[in-house]
Formats: structure tokens, C-alpha cells, sequence
């Protein structure tokens, strides 16, 4: 009975756990009635998409416009002169400004390109208009074309513009005529050297240059030479007055042989003139005009200014370029009408070496 109870529980007792264990393994391995489930990933929470930004339209490219000047450029009858080898500025200015943009600018005489630059636009202060410059010169003579030029770009339309300048010639003369000689009237003019501005290189003309080169102590001389007409372009030349707080007088500087008629500091007229010879000079101090003779005198002084006993300012041929006087200052001719017109009685008269 032992050794039965024994086999009873080897074979049966694993046979009856199988059976009592197979509901569980069922239950465990997912079927029906399972208690028991596998762990699955939680599903993330769908989320709104965060809205772009609008981007703005690009900005339509302007529509500018360009305005060119010629700084250094003279002007006869309003025409826009140089001369030849002089160099001149072409300078711009674009209204509106846009940042990065350029212009070029191409200078030609004739059907001949002297320079062509590419430029960039400078803004102004406040930035309401661009600026450029540069400067040119021309080896010939001739009308030159000034053309500027920008290239369409997305900030700035494209614009063109042109202007001339004529170059002149300096080879002058006694007798010549033309705008180049004109011009040199104009700036003796300026200078307040007197001249009839007739258009001529006449004696008038020469009268004033001799006046000019004394002036800068370059001797005595009626021709114009590349020196002296570089110096009046340049404005080179001013009479220095010493006697400012003298209202409206006259001025005779003996060692430049040159008289100045003056308003208070504002020299108007400048003259050649011929003081007193060595033998004969002309009185030195200040003095004022007491009497005065229209027309010739029986002696050849014409219109006469007197400002101590017998010396006085006056024309007379010849009025040399030197000191040749018995101790007036003698003026050309041509010159004596236009100062006795201007000094009047009581003017001081200042004179000085």
C-alpha cells in the first residue's frame, strides 16, 4: 500500500498539477477572462502648429533723379567753361537715397571717352539724398558731354543725365576775341583791375594784366602766359588796402605803381600808374583832393584831380610803366575819365612806397 500511494503520487500528482495549472497558463497567456494585459505606449496629445510670421512684400524700387554740378566750371553768358590741362570736379546729387547704389559717370569730348567711373552714392547727413564726385581734365579742346548713369537695381530705378562744358583754348592774343578771352576780362574784373570788358584783346585788356603782374610783383608785362592765366583763374590777387578808415579815398602804392580807389575796405577800381621820377618824386603822406580840372589842362594833364599843390592824379601820354612823373600819378588816357568821375572833393588820397 506504501509502495501504491507511492506511484499514485509520482505520475498522477504531475499529471493533476498540469491539469489544475492550464486554466492559469490560459488565463496568463491572453485569452478570455484574463486578468492580467501587457503595458502598451501612451499616444502623444496632438498639438496646435504655432502660426509663421506674415512676411511683407518687398518694397518697390524707387524712382530717383539726379542733378549734376560742375563746381569748378566758369561761366561766359552762362555757358559752363574751362580751360585746357585745368581739372574740373563733376559732382551729383541723387534725390532719394537708397543705400548700395552706384552711378557712372563717363566724360567724353567729342565722340572721344576721356574717363568713365563707377561711383557709389554717399548718403547725405540725413540721408534724404546721396552725393558723388570726381574730378577730370581734358587735353584737348572741345565741348565735353558729362553723362551719369545708374542701372536699375530693386532698392532704385534706372536714371540717365547729361551735361557740357566747353574747354577753350588759351592761345590768345592782341586782337583775339572769343569766349576764352572774355573770360579773362571777367576775372581781371573780379579782381577790380578796370578794364572795358569788350569781348577784344585790346589795349584796355593789356593795360589790365600789366596792372595784374605788378601787383604780384612779376614786373611789368601786357601778355598772357599759362602762370598768369592759371593765377586769375585761381583768384589769385588782392590789392591791400592801409588805409581802411578812410571811407572813399585813393591809394597809391609807389613801389607797385598802382593806384586803388577805394570804399572804406572795399577796394573798386585798381590802375596802372606813373609816379614821380627819381629827380621829381611823388609826395608821401595823406593828404585830400582841393581842386579839381575836367578836360585837358594846357600842360596834356587830363582830368585832374589835385591833393597837394600841384601834385595830382591824372592822365597823360604817355603814362609809362615805370616812374617817369615830375611828381603826379599819372594814369593811361583811357583811365582818367572813369577815376575823376569817381573821386570827388574832400576824398583822401593816401600815398605810400
Amino acid at each position: 500500500m506504501s509502495w501504491g500511494r507511492a506511484r499514485l503520487a509520482g505520475p498522477a500528482a504531475a499529471a493533476l498539477a498540469a491539469l489544475s495549472l492550464a486554466p492559469t497558463l490560459a488565463l496568463a497567456d491572453g485569452s478570455p477572462g484574463s486578468t492580467t494585459s501587457t503595458p502598451s505606449a501612451t499616444a502623444p496629445a496632438p498639438t496646435t502648429p504655432t502660426p509663421l510670421a506674415p512676411v511683407p512684400p518687398p518694397k518697390p524700387a524707387v524712382s530717383a533723379r539726379v542733378r549734376i554740378y560742375l563746381p569748378d566750371a566758369m561761366f561766359v553768358h552762362r555757358r559752363p567753361v574751362t580751360v585746357i590741362k585745368r581739372v574740373f570736379h563733376v559732382g551729383g546729387v541723387v534725390t532719394p537715397y537708397a543705400a548700395g547704389q552706384w552711378v557712372t559717370v563717363r566724360v567724353g569730348v567729342g565722340h572721344r571717352l576721356i574717363k568713365s567711373y563707377k561711383l557709389r552714392v554717399k548718403p547725405s547727413r540725413n540721408h534724404r539724398f546721396g552725393q558723388f564726385r570726381e574730378r577730370f581734365s581734358s587735353l584737348a579742346t572741345g565741348r565735353v558731354v558729362v553723362v551719369v548713369s545708374h542701372t536699375a537695381t530693386p532698392q532704385m530705378k534706372s536714371f540717365r543725365s547729361r551735361r557740357t562744358l566747353e574747354v577753350l583754348s588759351e592761345q590768345v592774343g592782341f586782337g583775339s576775341t572769343g569766349p576764352f578771352v572774355q573770360l579773362i576780362q571777367q576775372r581781371l574784373a573780379a579782381l577790380h583791375f578796370y578794364l572795358p570788358q569788350t569781348g577784344v584783346y585790346d589795349s584796355g585788356t593789356g593795360l589790365a594784366i600789366d596792372a595784374y603782374h605788378r601787383l604780384l610783383h612779376w614786373g611789368t608785362s601786357q601778355n598772357l602766359d599759362g602762370r598768369t592765366v592759371s593765377f586769375l583763374l585761381d583768384g589769385f590777387g588782392a590789392f591791400k588796402l592801409r588805409f581802411r578808415g578812410h571811407g572813399r579815398h585813393a591809394e597809391g602804392n609807389l613801389g607797385l605803381q598802382l593806384l586803388a580807389l577805394a570804399d572804406g575796405s572795399h577796394v573798386q577800381m585798381i590802375f596802372p600808374i606813373s609816379s614821380g621820377k627819381p629827380s621829381t618824386p611823388t609826395i608821401l603822406g595823406d593828404f585830400r583832393v582841393y581842386y579839381r580840372v575836367p578836360g585837358y589842362m594846357p600842360d596834356g594833364m587830363y582830368y585832374s584831380d589835385f591833393f597837394y599843390n600841384g601834385y595830382a592824379i591824372h592822365g597823360y601820354d604817355p603814362a609809362p610803366d615805370y616812374p617817369a612823373s615830375h611828381g603826379c600819378m599819372r594814369m593811361p588816357i583811357a583811365d582818367a575819365i572813369t577815376a575823376f568821375n569817381w573821386l570827388n572833393y574832400g576824398d583822401w588820397v593816401d600815398t605810400y612806397s
